[in-house]
């Protein structure tokens, strides 16, 4: 469909072609990994998890007070259409959020509370969601499936493999200086391995459907859009995507109970801080309370207090449950791969499909062409999630 040809339009696409080239720049999870991860892991464990780390970030390489003030020069009273309007002043007040957690990384209480304003924190039903979850049994380690075996450059040829079925190239890199096991950044279309950490069978399937299958098919439908909206991303647009990152986990019969658990620890996590729970007191709550490892304990809390307090990790769970349903009531997925998009905002995309001013999803998530799920268990939690 062609778009319509007129002042209007121009206007709301230079409006569209301004914002994107300012927040190319933002990208928070470039800046919130900490740098020194490993030191100070060997520390904390050395004193007996008594004594929090000192994180360090990296520099931030653009001029915030600017382009918060570039953000908000933009005429949006010219966008005739009201809904069209309204969705682009929630992206400046998204992105301006974004600016200013980005700025206060490391400041910890100004951080948090930056994080609170995009993110949010949970409720008591998600917490009560995540408590039901961990009340169920993991999955025997039946054929080894969730033995370490692979090094990050072994899963570079899982990931490379994979992805032949999708049209799209991107780069794969390796860090020692990610919180996750892996991660997309999706404005240079990459994709980080953990080079510290031993991937195994399940966390390989895992990840090729949720990074690639997922974060990358909606990046790449992203950029081609004549809205660049799609690429650097809908308000509140985490929830959606690693809510269906997740889901694709699920169709493809990777979602174990093991992982909805940790899952639910995150959530778990995140409440802590609301509590005012310091890095070593949310730690010794997974670790001696909860009985994970130390390892696992480290890394879930880090990803949890990086920056100051990162409240971002619960929304995976209740991501995961509105997709869940929104798929169960046979509505279409494929809308929500247009992009980095909102499943709030699906009335919106069909709308901008329509004038012409988006399209439909060219890559299309290969895990959901069909449910082959088999794990009744996680059926069962999953429907049962209030």
């Amino acid at each position: 469909m062609k778009i319509e040809n007129n002042v209007a339009t121009k206007a709301l696409l230079e409006i569209d072609h301004n914002i994107d080239e300012l927040v190319k720049q933002i990208e928070l999870l470039s800046y919130v990994n900490p740098t020194n991860i490993e030191e100070e892991k060997e520390r904390f464990f050395a004193s007996k998890y008594l004594t929090d780390p000192v994180f360090k970030y990296p520099n931030i390489n653009f001029d915030r007070f600017k382009l918060h003030r570039k953000l908000f020069e933009n005429d949006l009273e010219i966008i005739e259409n009201e809904s069209i309007r309204k969705l682009y002043e929630d992206i400046i007040y998204q992105y301006s959020g974004l600016i200013q957690c980005i700025e206060t990384i490391g400041s910890g209480k100004k951080f948090y509370y930056n994080c609170l304003h995009c993110f949010g924190t949970p409720t008591e039903q998600d917490v009560e969601n995540a408590k039901f979850i961990l009340h169920f049994e993991e999955e025997e380690k039946k054929e080894g499936i969730f033995e370490p075996k692979y090094s990050s450059e072994d899963a570079k040829v899982f990931f490379k493999e994979y992805s032949k079925q999708y049209d799209f190239d991107y780069n794969i890199e390796q860090s020692d200086k990610i919180s996750a096991i892996a991660m997309v950044l999706n404005n240079i279309q990459t994709l980080v391995l953990n080079s510290n950490y031993v991937y195994s069978d399940n966390e390989i399937a895992v990840l090729t459907h949720h990074e690639i299958g997922v974060h990358m098919v909606t990046t790449f439908n992203g950029v081609l859009h004549p809205l660049k909206i799609f690429s650097h991303g809908f308000p509140n647009n985490e929830e959606t995507q690693e809510g269906l990152a997740v889901f694709a986990e699920y169709m493809s019969n990777n979602l174990t109970v093991k992982r909805l658990k940790e899952l639910a620890y995150r959530v778990i996590a995140v409440d802590s801080l609301a509590k005012g729970y310091t890095f070593s007191k949310t730690f010794r709550l997974l670790h001696n309370q909860y009985d994970l490892d130390r390892e696992t304990a480290f890394f879930i809390t880090l990803r949890v207090h990086r920056g100051g307090g990162f409240t971002k990790d619960y929304l995976y769970l209740t991501g995961l449950k509105k997709i869940y349903d929104y798929y169960h009531q046979g509505k279409d997925l494929s809308l929500l791969l247009t992009g980095k998009v909102t499943l709030e905002y699906a009335d919106e995309i069909e709308s901008l499909i329509s004038k012409g001013l988006a399209i439909n999803a060219k890559h299309i998530t290969d895990a959901y062409a069909e449910n082959i799920n088999t794990n009744k268990t996680v059926d069962f939690i999953l429907k049962s999630l209030k």
